[in-house]
């Protein structure tokens, strides 16, 4: 059995990686380029990948191809109708990264809320020695108990943020952009009352036709001005250039952003570009990447090979 695993930079160092080679010889790159594809997995039986796009025509290339598995959730990289035509799985993981999400959530908002990066400038400069009083209100902060809590896409991960929104206190809502979605336990409201009335807007929903652009700058009109927006959902539920546009004209409060239209991001990403720099925080798509969290998926896509074996008996034995 032959497997190639087409982009393991996007895995970092996990410590169970190597248990693939339980299932025969493995080939990992760190990263394929679109024209290394289809080389690299010609003679494969089972291809892992991340990010890497496979198409219809690399798809029909590799002969031996028996498995298609995705280290990740979305697999709108894989042709999945092409690989259904040649009967050939396409196997993804799920909820392997809701703990990791959840906490970078709370971290881009309480970075914005409470500022910490000042306060730490404010005592290490040596203007807290110089202060006549034992503390500092150079940038004033709220509580999150009694604040609500808004959140757009109230799965797995959304459910978790949640969870710890309610252990602040805070009132939990949600909006569901596909109108279907019902979570008992906390209220849905539509889409105008949910960003005129939510303190914190928190985005964790998939990007689709009901959530493409869904936060442009007439929604972000309507939010608080004291209000935060983050997302650790998708890139392109919210138009960048309205958001450096809201963030620069203080219409919002601030925003936390991990994901992005484009990734990486580019250079001339308007939000790399705004004024008021301090009231948005950018990470590079990292909320999901906890060690627990990588070690996980890569243990969901081997239990994915495991039982693909297990159901079809496929003969591991070398070609």
């Amino acid at each position: 059995m032959r497997l190639v695993f087409l982009d393991t930079k996007t895995m970092g160092t996990i410590p169970n990686m190597n248990l693939l080679e339980q299932f025969g010889e493995v080939t990992y790159y760190s990263t394929t380029r679109p024209e290394q594809t289809s080389a690299r997995i010609k003679d494969a039986d089972i291809v892992i990948t991340n990010k890497v796009i496979l198409d219809s025509a690399t798809i029909a290339e590799a002969k031996y191809l028996k498995l298609i598995c995705v280290a990740a959730t979305g697999t709108n990289n894989v042709d999945k109708a092409a690989a259904a035509e040649l009967g050939i799985p396409v196997k993804n993981a799920v909820d392997y990264s809701s703990n990791s999400v959840a906490q970078g959530t709370f971290s881009l908002l309480l970075h914005l809320l409470i500022n910490i990066p000042y306060y730490d400038k404010y005592v290490k400069q040596g203007s807290y020695s110089q202060s006549d009083i034992f503390t500092h209100f150079g940038k004033p902060f709220w509580e999150l108990a009694g604040k609500r809590f808004g959140i757009i896409g109230l799965g797995a991960i959304g459910r978790r943020v949640a969870k710890i929104a309610d252990a602040f206190g805070s009132e939990v809502v949600y909006y569901s952009a596909s109108g279907r979605n019902v979570q008992p336990g906390y209220t849905r409201l539509e889409l105008e009352e949910f960003l005129k009335t939510s303190d914190i807007v928190s985005i964790h929903a998939p990007l689709n036709e009901y959530t493409s652009n869904l936060i442009n700058y007439d929604r972000l009109r309507l939010m608080k001005k004291s209000a935060i927006l983050i997302n650790a959902g998708r890139g392109g539920i919210i138009r960048e250039a309205d958001l450096a546009r809201a963030i620069d004209e203080e219409i919002i409060s601030g925003a936390g952003i991990d994901v992005f239209e484009k990734e990486p991001i580019h250079e001339q990403s308007p939000l790399l570009h705004i004024k008021n720099k301090d009231r948005i925080v950018l990470t590079p798509h990292v909320t999901w990447a906890s060690v627990e969290a990588r070690t996980c998926l890569m243990k969901k896509v081997i239990n994915n090979i495991q039982e693909f074996l297990n159901e079809n008996k496929v003969a591991q034995e070398a070609r």
